[in-house]
């Protein structure tokens, strides 16, 4: 599983010119999922999202997260993020898994990701044509693959 967060001062997912989803100061959480992927990489990436220590203290540093500052977040799949780009020019996603698959761990991931936040969790929908927008803050950006833990 691998996961592009940003944190964000706004973001929002249209679909079909309608606004789905929408969050101020918070994260946006693009969601990558292979076959490979279970259980145990959903528990571990919805724990790291939620205690990442990447917004801005009293002190101007960046050591509070999100569940400290009890910021809102939204979810998107991005299956192109497991693009294989090796050969040629034109992107291969055969690594990214089938909907029958990816699905119920997107699934699995976004229910996970409520209960170690305490808090709804804002999402895409999978599988659509979505224009997502953000104001990237900081910049901040992290990119995260659960079988990189080391």
């Amino acid at each position: 599983m691998k996961v592009v967060i940003q944190r964000v001062s706004q973001a929002s997912v249209t679909i079909s010119e309608e606004v789905v989803a929408k969050i101020d100061n918070g994260l946006l959480v693009l969601l990558g999922i292979v076959d490979e992927d279970a259980l145990e990489d959903i528990t571990w990436l919805t724990n790291k999202i939620a205690n990442l220590r990447i917004f801005t203290d009293e002190n101007g540093l960046m050591n509070t997260s999100l569940r400290d500052i009890g910021g809102d977040v939204i979810v998107v799949s991005q299956f192109t993020l497991h693009a294989l780009t090796k050969k040629g020019n034109r992107p291969s996603y055969v690594k990214a898994a089938k909907p029958n698959i990816a699905i119920p761990l997107y699934e699995s991931f976004i229910k996970h990701l409520e209960q170690d936040l305490g808090q709804k969790v804002q999402t895409g929908k999978f599988g659509a044509m979505m224009q997502v927008a953000l104001i990237n803050d900081g910049p901040v950006t992290i990119i995260i693959d659960s079988k990189n833990r080391v």
